[in-house]
């Protein structure tokens, strides 16, 4: 069983773009209002709003535990970054419904590429039929377009997932610069960004990043201090040290992708999911804009 480790750092600098028409409630005065019964995180981890399909995955991705590292409060106001088909939302809506918000900033409504038009439509109408997933404003998030995923300075968090590696891959550094300067334009100060990735050992090259699907920690650190954010914390909870980094077809020849298909099967499986990083960066409460 693999336990947190915590390591703290700091430094500063700034960045900013973006803004919604949606208001969400402010956290500072939210009260159930709503007939909603406050929840803890695992309730929520076992609420029924979970596919058991997606409870399965638990062992690999520790919602709960990677949950409280960001320090998620019941009552806050929190963006989640292209949730796909919902699997942290199922975990997210039901645990903020009571007293906070959440964004779901998936992919842009004006994206026509299957794949991408698919997950947005399915993700909506879930919003509009499953009554734990009423609250959640949907909004939209490209890493390049100025995206409004929340009203600027409105959020207490903004949470990505295994994104990074897809914003670099498609458009470079540039992709993660917008990504990061969204996010900054977003939070409050304060405001926290938790980030989870694929790990790219430090050793290797940085060129592997680009078709990978693993990250340098280090460098995702750079980049988000660029932006203005402050590393606060890291965490080892979605750490795999059997996740040597280097297969065939990088990250995804590892489970649930498994991309060899039936070759060596068995092997990759037994690794698991892949070795992450899992960081807490702050955007500081001054600055110098």
């Amino acid at each position: 069983m693999r336990h947190p480790m915590l390591t703290t750092a700091s430094m500063l600098a700034v960045l900013a773009l973006a803004g919604c028409d949606n208001a969400p409630r402010e956290t500072e005065q939210a009260t159930d209002t709503s007939n909603q019964k406050i929840i803890t995180l695992g309730e929520a981890q076992n609420h029924p709003a979970r596919s058991t399909s997606n409870k399965l995955r638990d062992e690999f991705r520790n919602p709960v535990e990677t949950l409280q590292f960001f320090g998620i409060e019941p009552d806050m106001t929190v963006v989640e970054i292209w949730p796909g088909s919902g699997w942290y939302t199922e975990i997210l809506a039901p645990y903020l419904q009571a007293q906070g918000q959440l964004y779901a900033a998936h992919f842009p409504a004006s994206d026509t590429r299957s794949y991408y038009a698919k997950s947005r439509q399915d993700f909506a109408e879930r919003l509009s039929n499953d009554p734990y997933f009423s609250d959640v404003i949907l909004t939209e998030f490209a890493p390049l377009a100025d995206s409004d995923i929340a009203p600027p300075a409105s959020a207490d968090m903004v949470l990505t997932f295994r994104n990074l590696h897809n914003w670099y891959m498609a458009h470079g550094e540039e992709g993660v610069e917008g990504a990061f300067s969204d996010f900054y334009e977003a939070l409050k100060p304060g405001g926290v960004l938790g980030v989870v990735d694929h790990r790219l050992p430090e050793d290797r090259p940085d060129e592997d990043m680009a078709s990978t699907g693993y990250m340098k920690e280090s460098w995702v650190i750079e980049q988000a201090e660029q932006a203005g954010f402050v590393l606060d914390a890291s965490s080892d909870v979605n750490a795999n040290p059997d996740d040597t980094a280097d297969h065939p077809r990088g990250v995804w020849t590892l489970p649930p992708t498994l991309r060899l298909g039936e070759d060596n099967r068995d092997y990759y499986v037994g690794i698991g999911e892949s070795d992450r990083f899992t960081l807490r960066f702050v955007k500081p409460e001054t600055t110098n804009e």
